[in-house]
């Protein structure tokens, strides 16, 4: 404080130090007991060195640049930079596409009042870019008029603020850089980015409000401004000041459209290629755009493009440096299978320590061999790509036709995963975008297309009796993932109706890992739990000056953190009818506006609701086979009872599926599939074999007929009355050292239980 306000440094100097240290009555305290020599220094010469200092200690340099209230232009150079000087330079990347914004900023700037526009547009968008642009006009002698000679700097906020907690620090310095910029003999003007950091909070405790000392030099003309912030921001502190917003006029930056991002990618696109060394083609910035604006619907172009280039970029330049990853998890295997044998080697042996370390030995042959093999891959794939880096660099007359004949060769040698990228390409964007939001894309996109064809099939394994619902389902999987559906909508949305136990919840299950990687692609939202009406704005969020502000929906953050899979809506006919006012806006354009504003994207997502509306009918009408009407017809046939449950407007956004009620042989078909995974199960445990008798199956599936369950009696009845048996049978036989080498499932003599038995010869269990 005494550097700043009493002798007008930036920095500490050491004769201030000493003269703090010797006259602040509690810092005297702690001199004496450490320094006591300190205070024999002569005070009144340290001040009169301090206040008359002539800049020749060694610290000059530091001293020149630090902002004092007199010595020319030094709280401009400390707390500004030249944005001109730096496009002179070359330090600022050519700026296109944004010819109409540029126009209209220099229009106000050449106004006589009112003459300070105001860039306004979501983060991202390019606001500082059009700043720059007028940099780069004025730096190539481009600018119009009054603003040929002009100086434009940039004003650093956080250097402003920095060190600024002494009340009056801050004006000083935003004083100081303001009368700079008046006195100055060449015009200046400053760019405020953020510029809402000015209003109100501009400063922190004990500061003043840098707008109000703003306001005289703009409404005098003495300062000219261009400012910059966002839409949000601009509402809640600019538009709360009318005497500050008549002195900006707004310049609107809107997001571009593809064709421009792609023209803004390509003017900048050799300052990436020069940064990684690697060659970026033409095909890798229309899929950045183009991918990044489907699938990063929370952030703007032409930024996230930029990012998925940056970051595909760094992903080939690494290829080409780092062994790829399937190489280092063999090596990694077979270290960790070296140690654990070096371990069972030099301890005392045991029954079955001979048969571990075969198996362990057998592993790392396994894996040394594989690790081999992909060494000796990438060692030609490198090969290739240094061939090819070379014919690139030769400039030679045919350099494109041998270039095209090595990549070629290392793309067929790569197959569909290449372990060395030579070049940024669609392929490598694609890969970026999959790891950033989970969509499956590129290779893996074609390998799922030709997936989806047997998807039907697949289901159908797992979920038995549902044809004609799973062939629904797997028909508008087949259209979403050709691309033919609606862009605006999400990938599909069903409704799945039918009694308890006939696989609703299985077929969402099933569809998630077949399409999604596993049961983490689906998203399950228990919709009994919002029957009282206060409770619907979970799903989206509390609004503003609610409790829960802030936190994010239960749907929305779902979504928001998971936008590429399936959302199960679980017994969605168990909640308040207001719940389906909320899916209009999700069904027809594919996006939610949650509690705080912001718009969550539902267009990759795979929308499954269940509710056990129409079960009486359904059952009437699988009673007779014969009489069963085609699954197409059964729709309309079960309308009656979904307009009493569900508003037509919500009926007609959805598909219904319907699912039948199980018949004895379907039944017998999942009692199989039940005990065909606990069998799998002891078999990978206890290495035992595991038979039915007739008997046993047949009660079971008539248990669960007979039940209002439906198929999940059946796995009831195997948690409560079989699966305990067969533990005590293996926990009995392991105590005893020995284990069956086969068990046998039947029913008890009285027909009212389930007996489990061991089959021939028992096995001694291994130490």
């Amino acid at each position: 404080m005494a550097a700043s306000l009493r002798f007008s440094h930036a920095q500490i100097t050491p004769e201030v130090l000493l003269l703090t240290l010797g006259s602040d009555t509690t810092l005297r305290g702690h001199v004496r007991r450490v320094a006591p020599a300190l205070l024999k220094l002569n005070l009144s010469h340290l001040e009169q060195v301090a206040q008359n200092h002539d800049g020749a200690s060694a610290d000059d340099e530091i001293r020149a640049k630090a902002p004092s209230n007199s010595g020319g232009e030094r709280f401009l150079n400390t707390y500004a930079h030249d944005l001109t000087a730096q496009a002179r330079a070359g330090e600022i990347d050519r700026i296109v596409g944004r010819d109409a914004e540029l126009r209209q900023m220099v229009d106000i700037l050449l106004r006589r009042r009112q003459n300070n526009p105001i860039l306004l547009g979501e983060a991202g968008v390019g606001k500082t870019a059009v700043v720059e642009a007028f940099a780069l006009m004025i730096a190539d002698g481009r600018a119009p008029g009054s603003l040929a000679d002009v100086t434009l700097y940039t004003l650093d906020m956080n250097l402003l603020q920095a060190g600024a907690g002494v009340k009056g620090e801050f004006e000083r310095r935003l004083t100081g850089v303001l009368d700079e910029v008046r006195d100055s003999p060449t015009p200046i003007i400053l760019f405020i980015d953020e510029a809402h950091s000015l209003i109100g909070a501009g400063g922190q405790t004990g500061q003043g409000d840098a707008a109000n000392i703003l306001k005289p030099a703009l409404a005098r003309g003495e300062l000219r401004t261009i400012a910059a912030t966002t839409w949000s921001e601009y509402k809640k502190h600019f538009e709360k000041d009318p005497a500050l917003t008549r002195r900006f006029q707004s310049v609107k930056v809107d997001e571009p459209d593809i064709d421009t991002a792609v023209r803004m990618l390509r003017a900048i696109v050799t300052r990436f290629e020069e940064h990684h060394g690697i060659a970026i083609r033409e095909s890798a910035l229309r899929a950045a755009v183009e991918l990044s604006a489907r699938y990063l619907p929370e952030r703007q172009l032409p930024d996230k493009a930029v990012s998925v280039i940056d970051t595909a970029a760094a992903a080939v330049r690494l290829s080409r440096d780092v062994d790829p990853e399937a190489l280092q998890a063999h090596q990694i295997e077979a270290e960790h299978l070296r140690a654990e044998l070096g371990r069972l080697r030099s301890e005392p042996p045991t029954a079955g320590a001979p048969r571990e370390i075969a198996r362990l030995t057998q592993e790392l042959t396994r894996a040394e061999q594989a690790a081999e093999v992909i060494a000796a891959e990438l060692a030609h794939h490198r090969a290739l790509a240094d061939a090819a880096d070379e014919v690139a660099a030769s400039g030679a007359t045919d350099a494109l036709t041998q270039l095209g004949t090595l990549e070629k060769q290392l793309q067929k040698a790569g197959g569909e995963s290449p372990l060395v990228s030579r070049v940024v390409d669609a392929e490598a964007v694609a890969q970026v975008i999959g790891r950033w939001t989970g969509v499956p894309s590129g290779r893996l996109l074609r390998s799922q297309i030709a997936a989806v064809g047997t998807l039907a099939d697949r289901i159908k394994t797992r979920v038995i009796g549902q044809d004609a619902a799973i062939e629904t389902l797997s028909e508008a999987m087949r259209v979403a993932r050709a691309g033919l559906n609606d862009a605006r909508r999400p990938q599909g949305v069903f409704l799945m109706v039918g009694t308890s136990g006939v696989g609703k919840t299985e077929t969402a299950l099933a569809l998630a890992d077949e399409l999604f990687g596993g049961p983490q692609g689906l998203t399950v939202i228990n919709m009994s739990e919002f029957k009282e009406e206060h409770k619907v704005s979970l799903l989206m969020g509390s609004p503003p000056g609610y409790v829960g502000y802030g936190e994010g929906g239960v749907l929305t953050e779902a979504v928001r953190r998971r936008p590429y899979g399936v959302l199960l809506l679980d017994e969605i006919d168990k909640a308040h009818p207001g719940v389906q006012d909320i899916f209009y806006q999700v069904f027809d354009k594919g996006s939610l506006r949650d509690g705080e504003g912001r718009d969550v994207d539902f267009r990759n997502t795979t929308i499954l609701m269940t509710a056990n509306t129409g079960t009486d009918t359904l059952a009437t009408l699988a009673e007779d086979p014969e009489t069963m009407p085609d699954a197409h017809q059964i729709p309309d046939l079960l309308k009656p009872e979904l307009l009493a449950q569900f508003k037509p407007a919500f009926l007609g956004r959805l598909t219904v599926v319907p699912f039948l009620p199980l018949d004895a042989d379907t039944m017998g078909k999942i009692v199989d599939l039940q005990l065909g995974r606990i069998a799998d199960r002891v078999t990978g445990r206890y290495q035992a074999r595991t038979e039915v008798t007739p008997a046993a199956r047949t009660r079971l599936a008539q248990a669960a007929q007979a039940g209002d369950a439906g198929a999940r009696a059946i796995e009831t009845m195997l948690s409560r009355d079989v699966l305990p048996r067969i533990a005590d049978l293996f926990l009995n036989s392991v105590a005893d050292g020995f284990v069956p080498r086969a068990i046998e499932i039947g029913v008890s003599a009285d027909g009212a239980g389930f007996t489990v038995s061991a089959l021939g010869k028992r096995r001694r269990l291994a130490s």
